[in-house]
């Protein structure tokens, strides 16, 4: 297996016409936890949509969990995502649905038929996120953290290789951000490899990891201290 699970090379990134990103070329190595900063409108949230295909790539070479972005037909899509797990800033948890059900509803969508391996599934990934007991709760009733930790949990039930968070404490308390961000941490100790955006730079330098910045219509790597 590559050691490599996302390269971009030569990309230009574009929101219909327009260029928001030119000439990036970064590889992203398995295991890795890096953030992506840049201010509001700098192109974080047009460089994650590429990442999962929410966007087309339409200039230069960009490979993703083995998948080739440049090449990648609509069909294919939800196979890509299956191997990338995305959170959100604002949860997108159904409002209507306990959390039980909202992760169920995920698993029956990629494909999982037998109750009881659902059931084995949600609990295991309740329980790497400390939710396991509020699975009957409806998300009206949880705190934002909690609403977040499940959304975590939520991206983990296909076992991604890939986690995508954009802004995950973007909504949250500083207090609450820091425990959100434990999880992730723990979860990328756990071996998976997260690329996160946020605007938090408490968080940066409570967490230090490798940075990326977007400024100027490009993308690239900085020193921790001058974040």
């Amino acid at each position: 297996m590559s050691t490599t699970i996302a390269s971009l090379k030569n990309v230009n990134i574009f929101q219909e016409q327009n260029m928001v990103l030119k000439n990036i070329s970064l590889e992203v190595n398995r295991g890795e936890f890096i953030y992506v900063i840049g201010k509001t409108g700098s192109g974080k949230s047009s460089f994650m949509k590429t990442l999962y295909a929410d966007l087309p790539l339409i200039e230069g070479e960009g490979y993703i969990v083995d998948f080739d972005l440049a090449k990648l037909k609509e069909k294919d899509i939800p196979f890509l995502r299956r191997k990338i797990g995305i959170v959100f800033q604002d949860f997108k948890l159904l409002p209507d649905r306990s959390i039980f059900d909202n992760l169920e509803f995920v698993l029956k969508a990629t494909g999982w038929k037998e109750k009881a391996e659902m059931k084995l599934k949600i609990d295991e990934v309740l329980e790497k996120v400390g939710m396991k007991s509020m699975l009957h709760k409806m998300p009206h009733q949880l705190s934002g953290g909690e609403q977040q930790r499940v959304a975590i949990a939520r991206a983990l039930l296909n076992d991604p290789e890939l986690i995508l968070a954009d802004e995950p404490t973007g909504n949250l308390d500083p207090q609450t951000s820091v425990e959100v961000m434990e999880v992730l941490r723990k979860i990328n100790q756990n071996g998976k490899t997260i690329i996160m955006c946020t605007h938090d730079y408490a968080l940066i330098m409570k967490f230090p990891s490798k940075t990326l910045k977007c400024e100027d219509s490009t993308i690239f790597e900085v020193v921790q201290r001058t974040v």
